[in-house]
């Protein structure tokens, strides 16, 4: 069927010559409508919105972004075995999303990943149709819930993360006394989920009919569709945010009301404080009686959405005991000090660090035969990354106990990689001096270029500051505070991330933040000067892998070039 000139671009999409700041910048103004109509209660402008963000051209485009450039899984196909690889792929998705035409969703593929149990975890892979369309859909119903999610709600959220649970557990626990503490686990909450009451909580929303749809869409698993009456397919773009809907409303359920004090005191003038991060959630009290009156509160409002805590991984503990929260290990202990004589610390968990050093020893192991180079470059991703993970707690002594087991792991490595060579020559070969500033001779690497590996007691230790109540990035009002909270994390080297944070850790192409899951590259200025000239950070910017293919294509170079976007 042809379809009238008005229902589809006038031209095929190209994706080269893409204003991507431009169309960002539509994208982000109309979430932020969205939410500012949510906050003042206008549903009718909000559904307005969101069907004029449905049918946004530059929704699209980011969604097709999103699905086939910044996701994880984006080389991962669906039932299809369709994946979208080139830019002339990426422009006829566009167009074929943009035509107007009624949508059926297919059945996810079903995969297997391992857990640190043992045991897997099912993943649902949706089409890439259906990712693209996931993600534009998202646009539409994701600010209009940042404006009514708790406060205390930070998985999978814009602008939230881990550090902010912790913190927020930390702060509570300090300035609130509350030592007693309900450590839940939901059992397979993605996979029991009841769809009616998560289809109520959005009734009204334009695309409703197409989330029930990836709802009840099925999935395929060794040939065999399979029907799904419950649950959210872990592995489709919208999932996270369907399940932080589901679980909307814990803090109700307690009676924990932000309305009659400000956020800072809250902590101190309710007897309950729930932590919430996607379906991990921890509950935070003055004794323990209340403790579990809030675990049957919460296990009858769980049931009425499909869902239950287990019995084996719900406890009730003290802080002197300790717990562990998304890789953090928060306990008591007993100190010196005057004031109440016991200190709250955050270090990284016992299972961390040992899978920590599971995994260090199975890279070395792999690395077998290959060249200190080599070596360098496939570790300190990994230790640069899980540090600046922990970085925010008291993980000093870890730090030093990863870098022995990295070093015996070297030592171990160097001996079956010469085994006829003496102490003496290995330690020469091997070990020195690298790191500026320093007096530590044991540090791997290779003396020719001085590429070395990194020290996780190198990476210092700096306090997190917790995301304020509310504050959500599509609220318009708080733009210079999201600036200002904007970062690379531990994702990049030194020079790297010294350059990033002159950008304000945004790429100067597309105004997106750099670390969105696309591949990063060195974008110089000026190409043909010499080595010094053009390796001097002010010559070089950090930009996204598909923007520096991008400029550097011939139908984009003279426009980029002629309105200064690379300046």
């Amino acid at each position: 069927m042809q379809f009238p000139i008005a229902n589809r671009p006038k031209s095929a999409t190209e994706w080269q010559t893409i204003n991507w700041a431009a169309e960002n910048r539509r994208v982000k103004n109309l979430r932020a409508r969205i939410f500012k109509a949510t906050q003042a209660g206008d549903d009718r402008k909000v559904r307005s919105l969101q069907k004029l963000m449905l049918r946004s051209r530059a929704n699209t485009l980011m969604s097709v972004r999103r699905a086939t450039q910044q996701n994880a899984g984006k080389h991962t196909p669906g039932i299809d075995k369709i994946t979208v690889k080139t830019p002339k792929a990426r422009g006829l998705l566009t167009d074929k999303l943009m035509e107007f035409q009624p949508w059926r969703a297919q059945p996810t593929r079903r995969v297997y990943i391992p857990k640190k149990n043992g045991k897997v975890r099912p993943l649902g892979i949706p089409t890439i149709m259906d990712r693209c369309i996931q993600a534009r859909v998202k646009n539409a119903l994701e600010p209009e819930w940042e404006a009514k999610f708790e406060p205390t709600s930070y998985g999978f959220r814009p602008g939230r993360s881990t550090h902010d649970a912790i913190l927020d557990i930390w702060l509570t626990a300090c300035k609130g006394r509350k030592t007693w503490v309900l450590d839940a686990d939901i059992r397979g909450a993605f996979d029991n989920i009841s769809h009616a009451p998560l289809l109520q909580s959005i009734s009204g929303f334009p695309a409703q009919g197409l989330v029930k749809q990836w709802l009840k869409a099925g999935y395929v698993d060794g040939g065999i569709k399979h029907e799904t009456d419950a649950g959210t397919p872990q592995g489709g773009i919208i999932s996270p945010l369907l399940a932080n809907i589901a679980l909307h409303g814990m803090e109700d359920c307690l009676s924990i009301s932000h309305k009659q004090a400000t956020y800072r005191t809250i902590r101190k003038r309710v007897p309950y404080t729930i932590v919430r991060y996607a379906d991990d959630f921890v509950v935070l009290t003055l004794t323990r009686e209340l403790a579990e009156a809030a675990r049957d509160k919460l296990r009858e409002w769980l049931q009425a959405r499909g869902l239950d805590l287990s019995e084996e991984k719900t406890r009730i503990v003290n802080l002197s005991e300790g717990f562990d929260f998304l890789g953090f290990n928060i306990r008591e202990w007993a100190t010196t000090r005057k004031t109440r004589g016991k200190v709250l610390l955050t270090k990284p968990s016992k299972d961390s660090v040992h899978a920590l050093k599971k995994r260090l020893s199975a890279e070395w192991e792999q690395l077998r035969g290959h060249n200190a180079g080599k070596v360098v470059k496939r570790i300190n991703p990994i230790v640069r990354g899980w540090a600046n993970y922990f970085r925010i707690g008291a993980s000093s002594e870890t730090f030093q106990a990863v870098d022995h087991h990295n070093h015996i792991c070297a030592m171990r490595w160097i001996k079956r990689t010469h085994p006829k060579k003496s102490v003496t020559w290995r330690t020469d070969q091997y070990f020195g001096m690298f790191h500026s500033g320093s007096h530590d001779k044991w540090v791997f690497g290779v003396k020719k270029t001085g590429f070395h590996l990194v020290k996780a007691a190198w990476i210092s230790i700096r306090r997190h500051v917790k995301v304020k109540g509310y504050a959500s990035p599509d609220d318009s009002s708080l733009k210079k505070y999201w600036d200002t909270r904007r970062e690379a994390g531990g994702q990049l080297d030194r020079f790297t991330s010294r350059i990033a944070s002159k950008q304000n850790y945004a790429c100067p192409i597309c105004g997106q933040a750099l670390l969105n899951g696309e591949e990063l590259h060195r974008h110089h200025l000026i190409r043909d000067v010499t080595d010094s000239a053009r390796n001097n950070p002010k010559n070089i910017r950090i930009i996204h892998l598909m923007c520096h293919q991008q400029i550097h294509s011939p139908k984009y170079l003279a426009k980029a070039m002629k309105k200064g976007l690379l300046v």
